[in-house]
């Protein structure tokens, strides 16, 4: 009857492919007389609104409102860690920021009535580079650091070097766009169906704009066609603009973004530039290293520090780091707010030292491997902000696992033989470690709660504060609250996530909501459990239903809210010391890569995977998660490439000029494997986090992409900035050979 540690299908997989399924736009038919809203987007980068002129609008038929800033009760402001994103702005921060919105009976009427709004605007200077934000001292926050020993030590290191790197963003391009639908309730409240990772902070943004209190404002998320980080802040405005609108009209709205629209007005992950100098060993320890991360926060500050910080943490990778001296900056340019997206800042920390390690490697003439397994944290290692590493030995475990199970060796060396005959193709491999911590790193947001209900015939609902966004979490939960209770399965129901069941929620984020919402579930469900043992042990072997129903007659609750906050996790914010994560996820990857020498393309071979799962609560989930998270790195790292013209218009802004990984992009040869042994008794059923650590995985591919490269030449280091697309190949690869003073093929010339 045990549920937990099976792979079981998703519990909505059916619904999913068939269309079944609904989200939040799917709802609308249940609205009558919803109106639509459009905006009114700013045709600059940086601009003050001069006028706002809307007659024109209304008269256009079925034009129902135009919303602007006099039209609020509350705060015009949507900011979630301060007030710098106001609804309706007077200063113009990013292109087609929105100035006013326009709701109509049709979609089609408001896009109309928005055409025909007159805005005039005084142009101001705009930023739209990390560079110019540094050269202008445009910052969002003060800068952050974290020291440890002497860095100055490494002066004298045998190895010592300096270089740059520019780590370019990424856009969710989740399924479902931003949407959100509201109304008014039977009591003259607001209920908001909204696409969001975070209800109660939707909950929280509502009010404040309409100047309600919370007990006023209903949110539910249904589910989420993907979210990525893209739905946790960002979902709030598109809902506070539809409750702006049903306050205003008395009627349902509805904000939902086509394509086109969601790339423009949306944050992506943060492109970061970083500086460093590093010092090693002449076997290739690592003496010490400085670090300087600028991220491009965008407009506002988002959540922009917790990226930032966790950047920070993460820029050890694997790696114990003796002397460290590490600065972050976020950077305020005239684009889009950046915010938080999957590894939420550890992707863009982590790919330095991995940077790093390889040109320490090439320098010294070792294997990249050799560096990279020579620096691993080992036990009683503590990391660079004080922070014990538990269970460091299972990345040893793992890499040595990895390193035979995928043939590590043997590959190279015939890797080497068909490099020898091949004029213009070359392969590469790698191999790359990740740790990565798991928790908030706002502690007060480690916690979680639910409610669980029986009823008289055995059925039970279950309700908690996760968000399901396709990556199982409803799935994990009937898992948990199954075997909690005894009871089988399809017993359970995990109902829509709603703020009036399960109140003061965190994001669905981090990669922690199984183990907060779980832990949650399982306490509400030993609650229960212990109340119905005496009964059941009066009955044995009577079904579960007659049970409850006896139990019932003996006016004994059928229901339980349970709660859980992580235990043991604290950091000082001020000095980025302490112990913010409650536990490591460890993994490995390695990959062989083929690259074309004329065009810069590349083809990925094979790809093998360990990843420290614990002991997975649903091995099926945690799988695909591994493999969707690996793509997704992937595509950040080879062809996922965002660009902005002068002007700070986004270039890339649709599928046809922002690329994706697909079909032809996955591994030919793909073996994904969990650790095992590796039950962590500190989490849920000893359980571990798969959602954010799987993308750093993709680390093995830039690594053996640059491997390949170096095979053009001497092996030596090769400078190459990310997401290595196929014209960044190509020009490392004539930069290597020119580097040689070699001849370029002849087809190149032509």
């Amino acid at each position: 009857m045990k549920s937990a540690g099976k792979a079981i299908p998703h519990e909505n997989a059916g619904g999913h492919v068939s269309g079944a399924a609904l989200y939040t736009d799917d709802l609308c038919l249940r609205y009558p007389n919803l109106l639509h809203a459009w905006p009114v987007t700013a045709p600059h980068a940086h601009a003050r609104l001069v006028r706002l002129s809307t007659a024109a609008a209304i008269e256009i038929k079925g034009v129902c409102r135009v919303l602007t800033a006099a039209d609020v009760p509350g705060e015009n402001d949507t900011g979630s860690n301060r007030r710098d994103e106001p609804l309706f702005p007077q200063e113009v921060m990013f292109h087609q920021q929105p100035v006013a919105w326009v709701l109509g009976e049709t979609v089609e009427a408001a896009r109309a009535g928005a055409a025909a709004v007159r805005a005039e605007y005084e142009l101001l200077p705009a930023i739209v580079t990390i560079h110019q934000a540094i050269d202008a001292r445009s910052f969002l926050a003060e800068p952050l650091s974290i020291s440890r020993g002497d860095v100055s030590a490494m002066e004298s290191s045998p190895l010592r070097f300096q270089g740059e790197l520019e780590i370019g963003g990424q856009e969710h391009f989740y399924l479902e766009t931003q949407c959100a639908i509201t109304s008014f309730d039977e009591s003259g409240g607001i209920e908001v169906q909204s696409s969001t990772q975070h209800p109660t902070e939707t909950q929280d943004i509502v009010a404040r704009v309409l100047g309600i209190p919370w007990h006023q404002v209903t949110v539910q998320c249904l589910r989420m066609g993907g979210a990525f980080g893209g739905k946790e802040v960002q979902a709030n405005p598109f809902a506070a603009l539809a409750a702006l609108g049903t306050w205003k009209t008395k009627r349902p709205v509805r904000v939902r973004l086509p394509r086109v629209l969601d790339m423009a007005l949306t944050g992506k992950r943060h492109p970061f530039f970083a500086r460093y100098e590093a010092g090693f060993r002449e076997d290739g320890r690592l003496e010490g290293v400085r670090i300087d991360l600028y991220s491009d926060g965008g407009w506002s500050l988002d959540l922009s520090g917790p990226v930032i910080s966790r950047a920070m943490f993460h820029v050890d990778n694997a790696y114990l780091l003796p002397a460290a001296e590490i600065t972050g900056h976020i950077c305020r340019t005239h684009k889009t707010s950046q915010t938080a997206f999957r590894g939420f800042g550890g992707p863009q920390g982590m790919i330095v030292i991995e940077e790093i390690m390889d040109q320490a490697a090439r320098r010294l003439g070792l294997p990249p491997d050799v560096v990279r397994e020579r620096n691993f944290y080992r036990d009683s290692d503590v990391t660079h902000y004080g922070q014990p590493v538990k269970h460091a030995d299972r990345m040893q475990t793992i890499w040595s696992q990895l390193k035979a199970s995928s043939s590590f060796e043997r590959r190279r060396e015939e890797i080497r033989a068909f490099n020898e005959s091949h004029r213009h193709a070359k392969r590469g491999i790698a191999i790359t470690p990740v740790k990565f911590g798991i928790s908030f790193t706002a502690t007060f947001l480690n916690q979680g709660a639910a409610l669980v209900v029986i009823y008289r015939d055995g059925s039970i609902q279950v309700n908690h504060g996760g968000t399901e966004m396709g990556q199982g979490v409803h799935t994990k939960i009937a898992q948990i609250a199954a075997d909690g209770l005894g009871v089988s399965i399809d017993r359970i129901r995990v109902m829509p996530t709603r703020t009036d069941k399960v109140p003061n929620t965190s994001a669905t984020a981090a990669s922690a909501s199984t183990d907060l919402n779980g832990a949650a579930v399982l306490d509400a469900c030993m609650q229960l459990k212990s109340r119905l043992a005496p009964v059941a042990a009066e009955m044995p072997g009577m079904p579960f239903e007659k049970v409850a129903a006896a139990a019932w007659l003996r006016r004994i609750p059928l229901f339980a809210q349970g709660y859980y906050s992580t235990p043991g996790i604290q950091y000082n914010p001020a000095t980025l010391t302490g112990r913010p994560f409650h536990y490591f996820v460890w993994g490995a990857s390695a990959s062989e890569v083929e690259i074309d020498l004329f065009t810069g393309d590349c083809r990925v071979l094979r790809v093998d995977i360990l990843e420290d799962a614990g002991a997975s609560i649903s091995p099926l989930i945690d799988k695909g998660q591994i493999e969707g998270g690996f793509m997704q790195g992937l595509g950040w790292l080879t062809i996922e490439e965002l660009l902005w013209d002068a002007q700070g218009r986004l270039a890339t802004a649709g599928a046809s000029t922002y690329k994706l990984p697909s079909w032809s992009e996955l591994p030919e040869v793909f073996n994904v494997s969990f650790l095992e042994r590796a039950a962590d008794p500190d989490v849920i059923f000893g359980s571990k986090a798969v959602g954010e650590p799987p993308l750093m995985l993709a680390f093995s591919v830039r690594e053996a992409i640059r491997d390949a490269i170096a095979a053009c030449g001497s092996g030596g280091p090769v400078m190459i900035d990310s997401p290595m697309t196929p014209e960044r190949i190509f020009f490392a690869i004539q930069a290597v050979r020119d580097s040689l003073k070699a001849p370029v093929p002849e087809a190149v010339l032509l």
